[in-house]
């Protein structure tokens, strides 16, 4: 038996843990990044890649637009770039009512500092002349950006280990005892790690940890399908997303048209799957061709999804347990994490060494679901969408 001190141990390798555990190390504490497969494989790296901050929840906004700032420094903070590139982002609405809902998203995102440019039929069509006419507004976001997810997290992780983090993958955490004022992290591997705090950023796992400790986070796992085209000219610079979600689409600088779309299809992360049917697919691609004619012709050559835990409000679990000293969530995501993550991970690191953060993060705090918690039309949409949707699929079936 291996057995390893640390100041604190961060349980999943995926976004949320290697930003936590580089911005623990740049402050020079000594910790320990778990994972139970490799960094990265999970949803942090197979998702869409989207920097959106348009028509996020508005309890995110100060935190989103934290860490746009760390993205926009990306390559000075892990020295490597990771195709990140401020594309902008087109948000369609198709009817009067998305349009009430976009103006509606522009405000808030203005009053929390994102300029954001509306565009009706007429001025869409001349800016954008690839956008069919069936979006009868838009707005634009040109602070809005991109990055590979598959680059990312290992990237992170890399960076954080030449600050002297400890990165172990393949090691399933087994069981995490609190031995007041310190934890004991017992693993499949027969390594053992003693630290006085933890972070538990276990993604769709994370839920599992928490009933652990007595605390209750009622996720729901699911996949977004991914579908990538063979490369076409470039001309589609933007990210494009339509208010219903149906469409989410970009163009990477190679040709690759990358698509994903709602609704999710069902995932399960016992068996570690996440299958796209075929008929997902099909239908992906004739949401994206109504909106983008120029794409009818385009072939898609791979497709995948991953797994992701959504919560009822649709808005993340970070900060302190409710139950145990020294125990830090984060997880259940929801799909939004890629854009969030260093934001979260240099709030948890600012925690565990200050003892707080100036950034706002009641309102993600897991104490919510002591009481009943009113899932919100997007969560109800979603996953009557998903179960509906998926009913042929191996999961669903």
């Amino acid at each position: 038996m291996t057995r390893l001190t640390v100041d604190a141990a961060v349980v999943g390798g995926g976004l949320i843990g290697t930003w936590t555990a580089l911005f623990l190390a740049k402050r020079g504490r000594k910790v320990a990044l778990l994972d139970k497969g490799y960094i990265g494989a999970q949803s942090s790296g197979v998702n869409f890649g989207n920097l959106r901050l348009q028509g996020r929840h508005p309890a995110q906004y100060p935190l989103s637009m934290r860490a746009q700032a760390l993205w926009e420094d990306l390559e000075n903070l892990i020295g490597d770039r990771c195709e990140f590139d401020p594309t902008g982002h087109l948000y369609c609405a198709y009817d009067d009512k998305e349009t009430e809902a976009l103006h509606h998203y522009a405000e808030v995102s203005e009053a929390n500092g994102l300029a954001i440019e509306r565009l009706d039929g007429a001025a869409l069509a001349k800016r954008f002349p690839w956008i069919s006419g069936k979006a009868v507004a838009a707005t634009y976001s040109p602070r809005d950006a991109t990055a590979n997810p598959r680059l990312v997290s290992p990237a992170v992780a890399r960076a954080a280990k030449a600050l002297g983090a400890t990165i172990i993958e393949n090691c399933r955490v087994q069981e995490i005892v609190a031995r007041g004022g310190s934890f004991e992290l017992r693993t499949e591997t027969e390594l053992t790690i003693d630290c006085g705090q933890v972070v538990n950023s276990a993604g769709a796992w994370g839920a599992q940890i928490a009933a652990d400790f007595g605390e209750t986070a009622p996720t729901f796992p699911a996949g977004p399908p991914q579908f990538v085209t063979e490369p076409l000219p470039y001309f589609l610079r933007p990210s494009v997303q339509t208010i219903d979600g149906t469409v989410i689409a970009r163009q990477i600088p190679r040709g690759n048209v990358i698509l994903t779309g709602y609704p999710r299809t069902a995932s399960d992360p016992v068996a570690n799957k996440a299958p796209v049917p075929p008929f997902k697919t099909l239908a992906g691609m004739r949401h994206l061709t109504a909106l983008i004619p120029k794409l009818q012709h385009a072939h898609v050559i791979r497709v995948w999804s991953g797994i992701e835990a959504y919560l009822p409000d649709m808005i993340p679990i970070i900060g302190p347990s409710a139950t145990t000293p020294g125990l830090i969530h984060a997880f259940g995501f929801c799909g939004h994490g890629f854009q969030i993550g260093p934001g979260v991970g240099l709030c948890l690191s600012e925690m565990i060494i200050d003892g707080t953060t100036p950034t706002p993060l009641g309102a993600f705090s897991i104490e919510r679901f002591r009481g009943d918690v009113a899932a919100s039309e997007k969560f109800r949409k979603e996953l009557t969408r998903c179960r509906s949707f998926s009913r042929n699929c191996e999961i669903c079936a």
